[in-house]
């Protein structure tokens, strides 16, 4: 190569512009530029999935991060919050201080469906800078069987980690639908269960913490790929379910039923939420096999949301639906604005579809799909959405559902 020519390239200073010359060797700015990119892009995936134990938020903090995302569901954010602060400890103590070896709490949540189980375990990964991954528990099955393999739940947080295995060996995974695979009763099943109990004795592995090998790409549809070694015994596996019904065991349990007076130890029982008396006994009679209650020894649970929590839901956190679309109309420079009788009536449908606050995103898509799609194309600088459109929306969606 000449003098005058980028030793990265090839082009000659003519082509490429400035050289900036060192020992022997010249780089030209272009080539500059694109090295300056790809540290970039390597420094912040390195930063992204990089554990610093030493630097894990005190619960105190983790929970009042939780608090600007997740309206109420104090008692879950505390447990959830020392959990998740203790497991990291645990990661960082010492390896050759083998006085005491402290076990890993895998947790479990229990609460009706939009509660926030979901949204609790995305924001607190987001706090730590962790890869995370959420599985639905109802697609594995037992291996051989149709469906996913119990391993496809790690092939998921290596994706989440860009195959930084390191990275994904400090992840958190959560697991919804949890009651799904509960065996149909309290005995153990004569039968193969192969989308139940079956997986329940699958995740064993993975819960208590063993070297399991991942297939990558997926098992079934890549059956020649190399295997890659994953050890589960610093991931932290949060677990989540409605457990449709468990109200009636815990009462049971309690001996009163939801809607009864007293029980006999005059011990008074609050029926707005019985749910806050769950014992891992209650999980086993639910189908849960004893073994996996004893690996998710943290137990939680999320209280009904009501008409106050709802609209709260709504508006206040740092990316409420409210905002959201807020946001997404300043982007084309219009204003938007919620009477508060439209948040009033939103909430009110929310509760009548009993979907808890994922209903509250679809009832608004629902009051906005046609205005979004409008708005661009006619420049204006405001909008305000009022009750009489919002209510016109909605029940023309209605009518096409009982049609």
């Amino acid at each position: 190569m000449t003098k005058n020519t980028c030793n990265f390239c090839g082009r000659s200073e003519r082509d490429a512009g400035l050289l900036i010359s060192g020992i022997g060797v010249n780089i030209c700015a272009n080539c500059v530029e694109s090295a300056h990119k790809i540290l970039e892009e390597e420094f912040k995936r390195q930063k992204e999935f990089k554990v610093d134990t030493a630097e894990t938020p005190k619960p105190r903090e983790i929970k009042a991060f939780l608090d600007q995302y997740v309206i109420g569901q104090d008692e879950a954010k505390k447990f959830l919050s020392v959990a998740v602060y203790n497991h990291y400890k645990r990661i960082s103590q010492l390896t050759d201080d083998n006085d005491v070896e402290i076990e890993k709490s895998n947790i479990i949540m229990v609460g009706a469906t939009g509660t926030g189980k979901t949204l609790l375990a995305r924001t607190i990964a987001q706090k730590l800078h962790v890869p995370f991954t959420i599985v639905d528990a109802t697609v594995l099955t037992e291996a051989g069987y149709v469906g996913e393999d119990i391993e496809s739940i790690l092939t998921r947080l290596l994706q989440a980690a860009d195959y930084n295995v390191a990275a994904a060996e400090k992840g958190i995974v959560f697991i919804d639908e949890i009651d799904k695979i509960a065996r149909k009763g309290d005995n153990p099943s004569i039968t193969r269960d192969v989308s139940g109990e079956g997986v329940q004795q699958g995740l064993l592995k993975l819960l208590e913490g063993s070297v399991v090998l991942v297939p990558p790409q997926g098992g079934r549809k890549h059956p020649e790929q190399k295997m890659v070694e994953v050890n589960t015994k610093n991931i932290l596996f949060i677990c989540g379910g409605a457990f449709d019904g468990i109200e009636k065991r815990i009462a049971s349990r309690l001996n009163t039923n939801v809607v009864g007076f007293r029980d006999k130890t005059s011990v008074t029982i609050d029926k707005s939420n019985i749910m806050q008396y769950i014992s891992p006994q209650d999980l086993k009679a639910f189908g849960l096999i004893p073994e996996i209650i004893g690996r998710l020894p943290i137990l939680t649970y999320l209280e009904p949301l009501d008409r106050n929590a709802l609209k709260r839901i709504l508006v206040e956190p740092k990316n409420s639906i409210i905002k959201q679309y807020q946001k997404l109309f300043g982007m084309d420079n219009v204003e938007l604005s919620f009477d508060e009788e439209v948040i009033d009536y939103v909430v009110d449908k929310a509760i009548e579809y009993k979907l808890g606050a994922r209903g509250l995103r679809s009832i608004v898509e629902t009051i906005m799909i046609d205005v979004m799609f409008d708005i661009p194309s006619e420049h204006k600088d405001k909008l305000r959405i009022q009750l009489e459109y919002a209510k016109d929306k909605v029940e023309k969606a209605s009518s096409k559902m009982i049609a």
